[in-house]
């Protein structure tokens, strides 16, 4: 049996390393103190106030612009809401006012065939059917009449294109002056204000 070396090796010395500091703190081996390993930023300086004003400044700036747009829009979409609600408003209006409109305008000729039928019957005596019928007329007018409807007899009126129809143009009588209506032919009719048929006349001319 050999006798075992008693010298044994001595072991080296190491020197440790004094540990790199992030954050004020001692970095460990594994990365930063802060706890981002190696973050970068322990190396970066503080802020200067300058600096962040600025920022501030900037960020201000940003947001006033971003408060005059929105308000832009605000003022928009309530212009727009308004006129719409007027619109609307005027669409109902109108609604109320022609909604009779096709209706009436059937009725005219009902209303025509009357009165030619009046103008054919005599008026002396006692005539029965006559009665009736101009009974009949008086309540159809009159219901013509609440319903906002109203006759357009321009006879002796000076000629208007908006609201007559000149059929013929016929010497002016004697103490008639040119541009009169001489003879209506058909009643007009308006309805609000509106007209729904023109008069039919003759016109006196110079």
């Amino acid at each position: 049996m050999t006798t075992q070396n008693q010298n044994e090796t001595k072991p080296e010395e190491t020197t440790a390393e004094a540990p790199a500091t992030c954050c004020g703190a001692q970095e460990p081996a594994g990365g930063c103190a802060c706890g981002e390993g190696a973050c970068g930023e322990c190396d970066k300086g503080e802020e200067t106030p300058e600096a962040t004003v600025e920022n501030l400044q900037t960020a201000l700036k940003l947001a006033e612009a971003k408060v005059i747009e929105h308000y832009d829009l605000y003022v928009r979409a309530m212009a727009e809401l308004e006129n719409t609600r007027r619109r609307a408003s005027e669409e109902v209006q109108k609604a109320h006012k022609f909604g009779i409109e096709k209706f009436a305008e059937n009725l005219l000729p009902v209303v025509d065939s009357l009165e030619k039928a009046l103008e054919l019957t005599k008026a002396d005596g006692e005539n029965p059917m006559r009665e009736g019928m101009l009974a009949t007329y008086r309540q159809l007018v009159h219901a013509l009449d609440i319903s906002g409807m109203k006759p357009i007899d321009p006879k002796g009126e000076k000629f208007d294109p908006h609201h007559h129809q000149a059929i013929a143009m016929v010497p002016a009588p004697e103490g008639v002056e040119p541009g009169v209506v001489v003879e209506v032919f058909q009643r007009g009719w308006t309805i609000a204000d509106r007209v729904l048929r023109p008069a039919m006349v003759s016109v006196a001319q110079g």
